[in-house]
């Protein structure tokens, strides 16, 4: 499986923006995918995750309630719809996918994207 995250840009605080997360590969409609995120200097942190099927998701708490995790499995792509940006939100975004739901532990996920960079200006 390969993943190709896109979407990201320069956006002020309180804007929005969507990331797709492209995979290639027949069986990515089997995979649990995770969003996660690294800003410079920092470890990486996980966003948020959902299952093959879509029926179920998980959120960081920073970010509950303000992003979503959502796929269609007919076009191989998982999207992350981000509002009320905010500049701590500022980081490289990165999909990754699993053939097992992992949830935010990001050693379990086998394949990732190349990231997409996430900047929110104050």
């Amino acid at each position: 499986v390969q993943l190709q995250a896109s979407g990201g840009g320069l956006v002020q605080a309180g804007g929005s923006l969507r990331l797709s997360c492209a995979a290639s590969g027949r069986t990515f409609s089997s995979y649990a995918v995770g969003w996660f995120r690294q800003a410079p200097g920092k470890e990486r942190d996980f966003v948020a995750a959902i299952t093959w099927s879509g029926s179920n998701s998980e959120y960081a708490d920073s970010v509950e309630g303000r992003f979503t995790v959502s796929r269609d499995n007919a076009k191989n792509t998982v999207y992350l719809q981000m509002i009320s940006l905010k500049p701590e939100d500022t980081a490289v975004y990165y999909c990754a996918a699993a053939a097992k739901y992992v949830g935010r532990r990001w050693t379990g996920y086998e394949y990732w994207g190349q990231g997409t960079q996430v900047t929110v200006s104050s």
